[in-house]
């Protein structure tokens, strides 16, 4: 069931057991925000209160291992959306011990996944990710048919597998029966809603990472879509300014109680939520993130740049609020990969202990850090991952170490084309794989020659979806009075960031004869 703030459309919902609906807990003053953050690789969820301050205690954490959105292969998507409801089942019985009611429900969810729907509503599709790659050859294809130059401000996008325009263009020749068989193309979020209120709507946030998008018209770009030959009837309705959801399926009811009669905000990407939950909704702070992959990004309100740095992307996170920045595709995900699989013999702190130990640059590797591909700043369709300059004396710290300055390195060219939109804004840092290593956080000031700021939330993008929809609603004035709040700052180490330039430069170098 949809609704809109303030003209408030009801439809006529089904009878509910009242038998079932939980007993009241607690009173709390002011709305309460249960937050949930669907990512790649798993839930999370939290209340928030009017103010947008996490709920001690409330916060659920669930992996979904079983799926294979991490790896870009096929998904099923029916199953994750099984698992979020699990999730919610969880969360709302956690939630139940702390409150008697749920007032509001904020979403964020990871961009750029694309599901065929037929004509029941039901995927026909596999749930494809971003970091599939088996679109390469669709997005060189796209740069033989359009000016990659004009398209890319519009929409966005570049020409990459992660997004839209190359995956479609991959299903229609690959997966010919699978793409016949489509009515609808949607994100996962808009596949969620579909079964939650029998509504395939989209938000703008989550649109507008699709390459699909007019960034500056805030609408479907239909000449991009008629060139592709796709019909803009085949892609969901874009919400409206207020537009929001309520459960109105007996079992949702039933089984969620606390939820019911709760006001469900479209669901927005997850990299707006960071910055907004990590209180860089200004132009005067760049959040820089490393979670399972990596990001910097600056949001601001107002209209998307007039010239878009070809290293970067631009999103929105709503109508008046634009994401402009660079995502990587390894990060975290990188470091747990070299951890594994190098079999490291160090208990608790002793890793980070020795890592911070180490003099930056001096095992004498070149690390090309694309295990699953590469997005920002290149946006290679082929791109794949090296070690060079391994030796008999090569150490499995020293390849680690290594792969986490070349993280480092990517996320110094970013910093170089963002200053162009933000210039020497100041940079805070986020991600649970950031903030758990200090380490690693060293390494970037090091390598960037610049102050890091470090982010006291752990949970920004659950947080960010709760205060997106508390301004919505009208109970905060702004999302942009929100305060960052810092645990910790890294000061730059001058020397090193001269060892650190020489070694930027072998990185490009390797690059331009690999890549």
């Amino acid at each position: 069931m949809s609704t809109v703030l303030d003209e408030t459309v009801l439809e006529e919902r089904p009878e509910v057991d009242l038998s079932v609906l939980a007993a009241p807990r607690a009173e709390r003053e002011g709305p309460v925000v249960l937050a949930l953050d669907i990512g790649t690789s798993g839930v999370r969820s939290g209340l928030f209160d009017n103010r947008g301050d996490e709920i001690a205690g409330s916060q659920v954490s669930l992996s979904h291992e079983f799926t294979n959105l991490a790896s870009g292969t096929d998904s099923d998507a029916d199953a994750l959306i099984d698992f979020v409801e699990s999730a919610l089942d969880i969360a709302v019985a956690r939630a139940e011990s702390f409150v008697s009611r749920i007032d509001y429900v904020a979403t964020s969810c990871f961009w750029h996944s694309l599901v065929g729907i037929d004509n029941k509503g039901r995927a026909v599709t596999p749930l494809l990710g971003w970091t599939d790659t088996r679109a390469a050859n669709a997005a060189n294809e796209l740069r033989s048919k359009f000016n990659e130059q004009e398209v890319h401000p519009r929409t966005g996008a570049r020409f990459h597998p992660s997004f839209w325009p190359a995956k479609l263009l991959w299903l229609r020749k690959d997966r010919r029966e699978l793409f016949k068989r489509t009515v609808r193309w949607l994100s996962f979020s808009d596949y969620l809603f579909l079964q939650l209120f029998g509504d395939a709507n989209t938000s703008v946030s989550m649109a507008s990472a699709t390459g699909l998008f007019n960034q500056h018209r805030c609408d479907w770009d239909r000449e991009f879509c008629e060139g592709l030959g796709i019909s803009i009837e085949q892609l969901p309705e874009i919400t409206q300014p207020g537009q929001t959801f309520q459960l109105c399926f007996v079992d949702h009811v039933s089984r969620w109680p606390v939820l019911d009669g709760a006001v469900w905000f479209p669901a927005i990407g997850d990299g707006a939520a960071n910055n907004i939950g990590a209180g860089c909704a200004a132009p005067d702070r760049v959040t820089l993130m490393i979670g399972t992959s990596g990001a910097m990004r600056v949001l601001f309100t107002g209209n998307p740049p007039p010239a878009l740095p070809s290293e970067l992307f631009c999103y929105r996170a709503d109508r008046d609020r634009v994401v402009v920045g660079g995502a990587l595709s390894d990060g975290g995900g990188l470091y747990r990969w070299m951890k594994d699989t190098l079999s490291l013999n160090y208990d608790g702190d002793d890793l980070e202990q020795a890592l911070a130990a180490m003099e930056p640059d001096a095992h004498g590797l070149t690390v090309l850090p694309f295990w699953s591909g590469e997005r920002a700043t290149g946006w290679s369709t082929s791109a794949q991952g090296s070690i060079v300059g391994l030796t008999a004396q090569t150490k499995p710290i020293d390849i680690l170490r290594a792969g986490m300055e070349a993280v480092c390195y990517r996320f110094a060219l970013l910093a170089k084309a963002l200053d162009k939109v933000a210039p020497q804004a100041t940079i805070v840092a986020t991600g649970n794989a950031l903030l758990s290593s200090t380490a690693w956080a060293q390494m970037i000031a090091d390598v960037l020659g610049r102050r890091i700021e470090l982010s006291e939330i752990s949970e920004a993008s659950s947080r960010g979806a709760a205060l997106l929809a508390l301004e919505a609603a009208g109970k905060i004035d702004s999302i942009e009075t929100i305060e960052p709040e810092f645990a910790a700052a890294c000061e730059p180490d001058m020397a090193r960031h001269a060892r650190y330039a020489a070694a930027i430069e072998r990185q490009q170098k390797l690059y331009g004869k690999l890549i």
